[in-house]
């Protein structure tokens, strides 16, 4: 059985993702007063725009070309992958900074949120051509997992 994805769509969906992700640590970061915390927040928020400036150009460089508008994906396992992740949501409407959370739920949030972008970035990465910047996508999947990191290790030291 012969399956497609569409490109477009996928991409779209990973940009979105990062739109939600800097609005969220934006917003959160205008939130709260303790430096080191507010920091952080604001660079997360600054690294997901950088995301999705990526995206973008992916996007553009991928449906370009028609023959990679509609990528090939011979047993259908990519695009059933990718449909199912897309179908929800990673930055949803439950994880928005609603400005009643502690440092410690947003940053739970954020852990959640990353971590589920990181498996839809992982499928993602399958469906992008080397000659068209797979490597990118590794090192967005790279800085994704530097950011889940770095919110667990913060989240650890508030939990003492």
């Amino acid at each position: 059985m012969q399956g497609t994805f569409n490109a477009d769509e996928v991409f779209q969906m990973a940009i979105e993702i990062e739109k939600r992700g800097a609005a969220f640590y934006r917003a959160a970061s205008d939130f709260f007063d303790e430096p080191g915390v507010k920091a952080l927040l604001k660079s997360l928020s600054e690294m997901e725009l950088e995301h999705e400036k990526e995206f973008a150009s992916l996007q553009e460089s991928m449906t370009r070309d028609s023959s990679y508008a509609q990528g090939y994906d011979p047993d259908g396992v990519a695009a059933s992958y990718l449909g199912s992740l897309t179908s929800g949501k990673v930055f949803d409407p439950s994880l928005i900074f609603a400005g009643t959370e502690t440092v410690e739920g947003v940053l739970k949030k954020g852990i959640e949120a990353e971590k589920n972008s990181i498996v839809l970035y992982t499928g993602l990465k399958g469906v992008v051509p080397d000659e068209l910047g797979r490597d990118k996508v590794d090192r967005i999947i790279r800085e994704e997992m530097k950011h889940l990191a770095v919110l667990v290790e913060q989240l650890g030291s508030l939990e003492g």
